[in-house]
């Protein structure tokens, strides 16, 4: 009773921190709706990120950092910024005049590495501020970050500190520049900065995600939790079976893009729909079949009202996913999912009750599954719709997070002032 009267009265200075401050990802929905919470709750966010023309507008941007996305250029360009990509003074300067200014009471981080870096992290140091850290993928433990090499096959080789792997094999998208920046990011930060050195708490939007990770470094299980993530409520739409499956994400190799097309063509009667942009898109929309369009970028009520319109959302990931926002979302609306089996996918789908599972990279297995799916009646959909939005309420609920997420930023206030 006495931490739920605090709770009330006390509104904190809440520094958040992600080098995307425009919806890129996943990863920037949460950041975003994490703001959106916290401000609704009275109290005081400041984000911190890089400058980019997609921002979004804010009243602190003249402290966000210049950094060039390196994705996007050339070679010499990379060479010229490895300095920064490791660790960025700039982002050191900027945050220390906004700490000066703000005196922020905790600070939340999301995504900083090869941008901000992890020159963010003695910064708050030396000012005594508590840091939790959202953690949406694996590179704390995995130079690439997805647990797989440059040909698409998981790989778990780096996990005892060998990161030269990471070039000898490719990992970031078959490039060896892309992987040499890695590794060598990797191999710095576990020399003389390590994030876990300085991060109070980490919190992991899955079990599979922390359990993962306690198995590379045990040090996480003493400082860490999991917590998923959450959308906001919308309004509550009816149980109706659509006439389409959808997808709504990234056109991407990892995302299972070309093992779901591949499944479709088998099923010329039933229809995908896909949202999204990425690097395949362009090169994908002149192969789909006839069965399969693409809708290209989608948000708001537009891609709600699709979500809803569909009988199933796939997410046929071939990667280590955390905590799908897009099966989140899908829940809250009341769609059921066909997701692989794999990462942090099955530990949000209820078999039969809130969607199927398959094998991932298997069109023959996908295609069995969606057939199953479709074939249910009404009644037994209305039900798997039902269980849907139960099991959202239950897990993704705006006022359970807000409560949790606070309780972890007093813990680590309270621990940081013994």
């Amino acid at each position: 009773m006495k931490f739920i009267q605090m709770q009330k009265s006390y509104k904190m200075k809440i520094l958040q921190i992600n080098k995307y401050f425009f919806k890129k990802g996943g990863a920037e929905t949460v950041f975003f709706n994490t703001i959106q919470l916290l401000e609704r709750h009275g109290h005081t966010v400041i984000p911190f990120s890089l400058k980019n023309k997609k921002n979004e507008p804010s009243p602190y941007e003249s402290y966000f950092v210049d950094y060039p996305e390196l994705s996007e250029s050339s070679l010499p360009k990379k060479i010229k910024n490895l300095p920064a990509f490791i660790y960025n003074k700039e982002a050191a300067r900027k945050l220390e005049k906004l700490i000066q200014k703000e005196k922020p009471d905790v600070a939340h981080i999301h995504l900083m590495f090869n941008s901000m870096s992890v020159s963010i992290l003695p910064v708050l140091k030396k000012y005594n501020i508590p840091i939790i850290m959202s953690v949406h993928d694996y590179r704390l433990v995995c130079p690439a970050y997805t647990f797989t090499d440059g040909k698409r096959n998981f790989c778990e080789r780096c996990k005892t500190g060998n990161y030269y792997n990471c070039i000898t094999h490719k990992c970031s998208k078959g490039s060896l520049i892309n992987s040499f920046m890695l590794s060598m990011d990797s191999y710095f930060r576990s020399k003389f900065y390590s994030p876990i050195d300085y991060i109070n708490r980490f919190i992991f939007v899955s079990k599979f995600s922390m359990n993962k990770h306690i198995q590379v470094e045990n040090r996480f299980k003493d400082r860490c939790t999991y917590l998923y993530n959450f959308t906001p409520k919308v309004k509550d739409y009816s149980s109706t079976k659509g006439d389409y499956i959808f997808f709504f994400g990234r056109i991407s190799e990892e995302k299972g893009i070309l093992t779901l097309l591949n499944a479709i063509k088998q099923v010329p009667d039933i229809k995908l729909k896909l949202a999204g942009t990425g690097p395949l898109l362009e090169q994908l929309k002149s192969q789909c079949p006839p069965n399969a369009e693409f809708l290209g970028f989608k948000q708001g009520e537009e891609l709600r009202e699709l979500i809803h319109n569909a009988s199933f959302v796939v997410v046929s990931s071939e990667c280590y996913e955390n905590n799908p926002m897009t099966i989140i979302e899908s829940y809250m609306i009341g769609t059921p999912v066909i997701g692989s089996d794999l990462g942090g996918i099955p530990e949000l789908i209820i078999e039969n009750k809130t969607g199927y599972t398959f094998k991932p990279k298997s069109p023959d297995d996908l295609k069995e599954t969606i057939t199953k799916a479709c074939s249910i009646s009404e009644e037994e959909y209305a039900r798997m719709s039902d269980e849907a939005k139960k099991f959202a309420m239950d897990n993704f609920s705006e006022e359970s997070h807000y409560q949790k997420l606070i309780k972890n930023y007093q813990l680590i206030i309270d621990q940081n002032k013994r």
